[in-house]
């Protein structure tokens, strides 16, 4: 499955990254701390946070995850943007919580 598969089937909206839309995805992690992340998340995840400022991206860009997404609607400030498009990572939003979309992108890789 690739990035743009979830896009419309999580009505997910595209903030940034758009040039790694084809990113193929092996599965996903849910966490705000980002020690967590940087110990636990495989690359090809995608990452769910509410975190939105840059260190968000540098850690997406050293994991080599597929694609970023923001829960609850929350707004990714613009170096936050800009460091998606550069490293050409998908900075995704949800209006969902975390939750609901965690168990939502587990059924859709588990299907």
């Amino acid at each position: 499955m690739k990035v743009a598969d979830i896009i419309e089937k999580l009505d997910l909206k595209v903030i940034g990254g758009e040039e790694g839309l084809q990113n193929e995805i092996t599965g996903g992690y849910t966490s705000d701390l980002l020690s967590d992340v940087m110990g636990n998340v495989d690359e090809g995840d995608v990452w769910i946070t509410l975190q939105t400022h840059r260190n968000v991206m540098a850690v997406a860009s050293l994991k080599e995850v597929a694609a970023v997404i923001i829960v609850k609607g929350l707004e990714a400030d613009e170096n936050t943007i800009n460091q998606s498009n550069d490293e050409g990572i998908p900075l995704l939003s949800s209006e969902m919580e975390t939750f609901e979309l965690s168990g939502k992108l587990y059924q859709m890789l588990n299907e």
